[in-house]
């Protein structure tokens, strides 16, 4: 008879790869329940859209393993897009499902936070946001009566300064398109960017395609200005800060950890030094540039950027005529001064709140020179606006007070679902919004 293996011998079997029977029991850790947990909170309408005073049924789900659980307990918040008030409460959900139940009695947004803490302590959330007629979301102070006046004398240091632009040739990753690092002075820092047309394009014959960026430090886009380039457009794409382009990632990290640290607030405290002007002053210089090309058509000047790039496509159409069609996607610097309303204000908070809750006073004048509410107003061009019912960064609130304000033919691209971020359906809504105009543009020759 064949004697047993011991445990020894069979672990060092184990270990030289010969595969024996394992008799012994499996662990314990192996015999945990599952955390495959997930819970979701929407709207029982699907566009979320609703009237003041309006019962709004958030319908929260909580599965394990795609199945729902017979019985948990959530925690729930609900707020006004994530200002005060705050209404928080506890909710047992039966086979997986419950309902919190919430309203507003002005226009603006509800936001609906839940939370599940599984048995083995991980913390699971989920958000969902409801408009509540968005579309009567006022400004919530008025355009200051000499914002005109400023960003016209703005504009004349500008023309004061020669735009000597200065094109380097760089490998076009297109086919048929040529491309050019661009660089052409401005007030402050230069234009910098990626410039790209047809090979062989002639004159008066593309409309003219301007890509602006979000927050963050990086380098213009090549990939963007000879993508549209190939669609038939003159196009430039600038980056934010007037920075070199096409440098190594650890030259933008350094900027951002050290020269460009906090410039979302730097110069906040007079609207003379406030570090966007220069920003938005390079919009203007931009346009100078592309109008001189003699492949312009002379008619169709497009604007298009998201979140602190959205910003800047209002502004360009507010501040330079020469734009005819701007699209902005989840734009930022939206009602700079929204807590005097009582209510939220965009990225980048550039009014601090004190002790008191009270926003400051300085800061506060300052601010309303650079909210896109205002510029807005003069943005008279057609436009396209998306914005995301749970973003946190440019909050629905801020982006349909700015969007309410615009008195030209616009569209707005809702999407219940997003946060911060420009979703593919928001991304072609934009694209074709642009195609459209180009379209109609074309027609009206």
């Amino acid at each position: 008879m064949r004697k047993p293996i011991s445990l020894q011998r069979r672990l060092r079997l184990l270990a030289i790869g010969i595969i024996v029977p394992v008799l012994f029991a499996l662990p314990t850790w192996a015999q945990l329940a599952s955390t495959n947990y997930q819970i979701t909170v929407q709207t029982a309408r699907t566009n979320a859209l609703y009237q003041q005073g309006e019962v709004v049924r958030f319908d929260v789900t909580l599965l394990q393993n795609g199945k729902p659980l017979p019985s948990a307990e959530i925690r729930w918040s609900t707020s006004k897009d994530g200002f005060p008030p705050e209404r928080v409460g506890r909710l047992t959900l039966t086979n997986g499902s419950g309902v919190v139940p919430s309203h507003l009695d002005e226009p603006g947004f509800l936001q609906c936070k839940v939370w599940f803490e599984s048995p083995v302590g991980s913390n699971l959330t989920a958000t969902a946001g409801a408009g509540i007629e968005p579309l009567k979301i006022k400004p919530s102070l008025s355009v200051p009566n000499d914002f005109d006046a400023f960003w016209s004398a703005q504009k004349k240091k500008l023309v004061a300064i020669p735009i000597n632009p200065r094109l380097t040739p760089v490998k076009s990753p297109q086919a048929e398109v040529e491309c050019f690092d661009l660089q052409a002075d401005s007030v402050g820092a230069p234009v910098s960017g990626y410039f790209a047309k047809p090979v062989g394009a002639k004159a008066r014959s593309l409309p003219i395609m301007l890509t602006v960026h979000g927050a963050g430090v990086r380098s213009a886009g090549l990939g963007t200005a000879a993508t549209w380039a190939q669609q038939g457009f003159l196009a430039l794409d600038i980056n934010a800060h007037g920075i070199p382009n096409g440098k190594p990632a650890e030259f933008y990290r350094e900027l951002e950890r050290g020269e460009l640290m906090g410039y979302r607030q730097r110069g906040r405290e007079s609207r003379d030094t406030v570090y966007f002007l220069g920003m938005f002053l390079r919009l203007v210089r931009a346009i100078d540039f592309l109008t001189l090309q003699p492949e312009w058509d002379g008619r169709v000047l497009v604007v298009h950027g998201s979140s602190q790039g959205g910003a800047q496509a209002i502004v360009a159409a507010g501040l330079d005529p020469r734009v005819t069609f701007f699209a902005a996607g989840v734009p930022a610097m939206c009602d700079h001064t929204g807590a005097m309303a009582n209510r939220i204000s965009g990225w980048p908070k550039l009014v601090p709140l004190g002790a008191d809750g009270k926003p400051d006073a300085n800061v506060l004048q300052v601010a309303r020179y650079y909210d896109m509410v205002n510029f807005a107003t003069r943005a008279t061009v057609p436009g396209i606006v998306t914005v995301g019912f749970i973003d946190t960064t440019c909050p629905p609130t801020s982006v349909y007070a700015a969007y309410n304000a615009l008195p030209g033919r616009k569209e707005i691209f809702d999407d219940p679902p997003s946060t911060h971020r420009v979703s593919e359906e928001a991304d072609r809504a934009m694209k074709a919004a642009i195609h459209k105009h180009v379209a109609e543009m074309k027609a009206a020759r």
